[in-house]
């Protein structure tokens, strides 16, 4: 496809989307995964040259800010969320023993200090901070740190996070302010796992585990954490509200309240910010250059810790084939998607890592654009042409439905663009988006009823890649595309138990040519993520991977 074509098609779309709006046709806001989003290219810079704004004087306290989101939160409980508009009001309202900086350096938190590791590297105690208090006033203890790992090893467990704490064998309690985790082996990543909030034990301990993730009197309508921020409200499809929490250990948050208003979608966002309705965004690369015309705002970019991919069901009879998925990917010319669709402001991908990490492999199998061997490819795997020009193998045409979900204008042109390209190689592909809520519950476990996705994930700061590409990951993890490699299991088991960083990422490396190779995914790219603020909110630091870090040091001026 060429540059002339493809600018074209795209003002198609926003002709046709121009057309909707008018007609007052709307779809249920939907969550941009990574953006809000979840779940990145060329190092971007802040105002200050390094992501992190410059405060003007002296932090003040009271005010409110509005940050807007196309994302419908789907619940607040860390423990089962897996989508970013979720997590960004999780962050605010929830407290984990330890965080990371904006140079993805692991910190304390709740807890006092980084883990005390056993030498044999079998247990991990940490210290918590007294005083501690959840938005009720009860006081976080160890009590409710053993309270919420030990559901994550729960058999009755619903979560998609169960993998994460696979080598975790027990929680112990010490005393109040000490806990200790015991591993059943050498985990290399786990001090990684200590970012999920902490739950209160005292208000869900008579929970079944098992109705833990249906429990929406506190996932949805009464969350309840030792955050900077309490929740207050949250109307479906209309704002979700949170103030200070007046007794927060690391002192009270200069703003008095958030309150996150649901958009439609990105343009949407835009044009409350342009009117001065909201101070804060994720902003799509396609509307940078408009957002630089503003005076009463400013844009801060950073290289997210993340990748854009679209997935390929390996359980479909369509996608088993590894020459199949690679010839999907050298069908799509993602160097252009990158230039026309993200202005640039991203750089081609092909491995599940990004260059942030010190996993980030020298080499790794590359499919890039090139039709003509894409059609060679399929040719091989026994695709011909069929009398009006479709795909044909055994009499079953090569036709399939690509899903993003609504309010991302970036997925939405993205799908659309990719089914200009295969259909110019004879693929037939239709393009639709879906209201965030119901669009995860499609794809995720037990459905898994999808083609195709457009998607992304915001990356965890240690590379272990098991939970997304190990094939226990399938029945109710991660791995929603049933991707199956017998070597990238074993080494994916090996990984984690490699103390030494060299030696680990030359296993990584090795797993992420395996799954490069086989083109699970087509890896689309890394982007930069872009914050548009208004000029009356200071004290923001720009985070690869953390949306709501360090709101508490926010503050406006009036």
């Amino acid at each position: 496809m060429t540059k002339k074509s493809l600018l074209v098609l795209l003002g198609m779309v926003m002709a046709l989307m121009l057309v909707l709006a008018a007609c007052g046709g709307s779809d249920e806001p939907a969550s941009t995964d990574e953006d809000p989003d979840v779940e990145d290219p060329a190092e971007g810079e802040g105002e200050d040259g390094d992501g992190e704004e410059a405060a003007s004087g002296e932090p003040q306290q009271g005010g409110s800010i509005v940050l807007s989101t196309s994302g419908e939160p789907v619940t607040f409980n860390p423990l089962y969320s897996q989508d970013s508009a979720s997590a960004d009001v999780i962050d605010l309202v929830h407290a984990s023993l330890l965080q990371t900086d904006e140079e993805l350096n692991l910190i304390p938190y709740v807890a006092t200090d980084l883990p005390e590791i056993s030498e044999d590297g079998l247990e991990y105690t940490y210290t918590l901070n007294e005083g501690v208090l959840f938005h009720d006033g009860e006081e976080l203890t160890a009590e409710d740190v053993k309270f919420t790992h030990d559901i994550f090893i729960n058999p009755d467990y619903t979560g998609p996070r169960a993998g994460d704490f696979d080598t975790l064998e027990s929680v112990e309690v010490v005393d109040e302010y000490t806990v200790k985790f015991i591993l059943s082996e050498v985990d290399a990543s786990f001090d990684t796992r200590s970012g999920y909030g902490i739950l209160p034990k005292h208000i869900l301990e008579d929970v079944p585990v098992a109705d833990l993730e249906e429990h929406m009197e506190y996932n949805r309508n009464a969350p309840i954490g030792a955050g900077p921020f309490e929740f207050v409200e949250y109307v479906d499809g209309q704002y979700i509200e949170l103030v200070a929490h007046e007794e927060y250990f690391e002192g009270r948050p200069n703003l008095d309240k958030l309150t996150f208003r649901v958009a439609s979608d990105s343009n949407a966002e835009l044009l409350m910010f342009e009117t001065g309705d909201t101070d804060y965004m994720i902003l799509p690369a396609t509307e940078y250059a408009t957002a630089e015309t503003y005076d009463h705002g400013r844009i801060s970019s950073t290289l997210a810790l993340r990748y854009d991919y679209i997935g390929w069901n390996n359980d479909r009879p369509l996608f088993q084939d590894p020459k199949v998925r690679q010839a999907l990917t050298m069908a799509i010319d993602r160097q252009l998607i990158v230039d026309e669709i993200m202005d640039g402001r991203g750089e081609v991908a092909h491995v599940p890592a990004s260059p942030l990490s010190w996993a980030y492999p020298e080499s790794a199998p590359e499919f890039n654009y090139d039709p003509e061997g894409a059609k060679e490819l399929l040719a091989e795997a026994g695709w011909e042409p069929g009398a009006d020009g479709v795909l044909e193998k055994d009499g079953e045409r090569f036709s399939f439905e690509i899903l993003s979900n609504d309010g991302n204008v970036v997925r939405r042109d993205i799908g659309v663009i990719v089914q200009q390209m295969l259909g110019e190689i004879g693929i037939e592909v239709e393009a639709r988006q879906m209201e965030w809520g119901a669009f995860l519950d499609q794809i995720n476990p037990p459905n898994y009823d999808f083609d195709a996705v457009v998607l992304a994930w915001g990356l965890a700061t240690d590379p272990d890649p098991t939970a997304i590409w190990h094939s226990r990951e399938i029945e109710n993890g991660l791995n929603n595309i049933s991707y199956k490699n017998d070597r990238v299991d074993e080494l994916s088991d090996q990984n984690k138990k490699i103390i030494d960083q060299d030696e680990r990422a030359a296993v990584i490396a090795e797993i992420y040519e395996e799954i490069a190779n086989d083109q699970p995914y087509t890896f689309l790219y890394y982007p930069e993520q872009h914050v548009l603020l208004s000029n009356r909110v200071e004290g923001f630091t720009h985070h690869p991977r953390v949306n709501m870090y360090k709101v508490n040091e926010w503050y406006v001026t009036e």
